[in-house]
């Protein structure tokens, strides 16, 4: 092999080797001799070695498991809570130069910033208005990782563990709640069963003939039935008639 071939081909290994692919979905923060020079969108790109070197950033959705933690609400109830928080890269250069590791500060953050939160609402508070408070969670993260270059588009709590003991109030609490609401339900139809009642015979007094009418029906009734048994309701004025013949007599 002559010289020149050999000398194109070490040529043709060096380029190669020093061309770089960046991803669709990453970008690359260029340091020249330890100073930011520029930032590599998608694409191939040569690498001056030796006085160059990349680090890749990925721009995509990151989603961070925030882990169970212990924390106490305002009205000093201990209960355990995590959360899931979605995030992305918005600006590289910050994430690399202003922070060491971006993804394990914005989850630190997160844990901070979610027990603090908590400790100041009641458990009412925080079971009632669950979103509201992890609204409010994600806006202080965001306040503080937007200097990160990084955009936090989500956090949302999941689960939020109670005492046993606890547990066994609120389950009391809500069945005393339901009988409650069936006796005022009861109550009510006892109510209105005695309007329709009172009504009723208000009708059955005001209108000539109409008692007569109801206890030919109340026969009828009875008459239908397969029962050998009826009971048959006197006046007490009938009653005392009979008495008043029977001394007569």
């Amino acid at each position: 092999m002559s010289p020149l071939l050999i000398v194109i081909a070490a040529a043709v290994v060096i380029i190669v080797s020093c061309i770089r692919q960046v991803n669709q979905y990453e970008r690359a923060i260029v340091l020249t001799m330890g100073k930011y020079s520029k930032t590599w969108e998608p694409g191939w790109h040569v690498l001056i070695p030796i006085f160059q070197r990349i680090m890749k950033v990925d721009i995509r959705v990151k989603t961070a498991d925030i882990p169970d933690q212990e924390t106490i609400t305002k009205d000093n109830i201990p209960i355990h809570i995590n959360a899931v928080l979605y995030f992305r890269i918005t600006n590289p250069e910050k994430s690399v130069l202003d922070v060491e590791d971006f993804f394990f500060a914005v989850t630190q953050l997160a844990q901070t910033t979610m027990r603090n939160t908590v400790g100041e609402v009641t458990l009412n508070e925080l079971l009632s208005s669950k979103k509201a408070i992890s609204e409010r969670i994600m806006e202080q993260v965001e306040h503080t990782s937007e200097g990160w270059g990084i955009d936090v588009l989500s956090m949302e709590l999941k689960d939020i563990v109670l005492p046993e003991s606890l547990k066994r109030t609120i389950a009391k609490v809500a069945e005393a709640e339901r009988e409650k609401q069936a006796v005022i339900i009861n109550s009510e139809g006892e109510v209105a069963a005695a309007a329709n009642m009172a009504k009723a015979a208000e009708t059955l007094a005001s209108v000539p003939g109409a008692l007569h009418l109801r206890t030919l029906q109340s026969i009828n009734d009875l008459s239908s039935d397969q029962s050998n048994t009826t009971v048959w309701m006197v006046p007490i004025e009938a009653l005392k008639a009979l008495e008043g013949l029977g001394k007569k007599g």
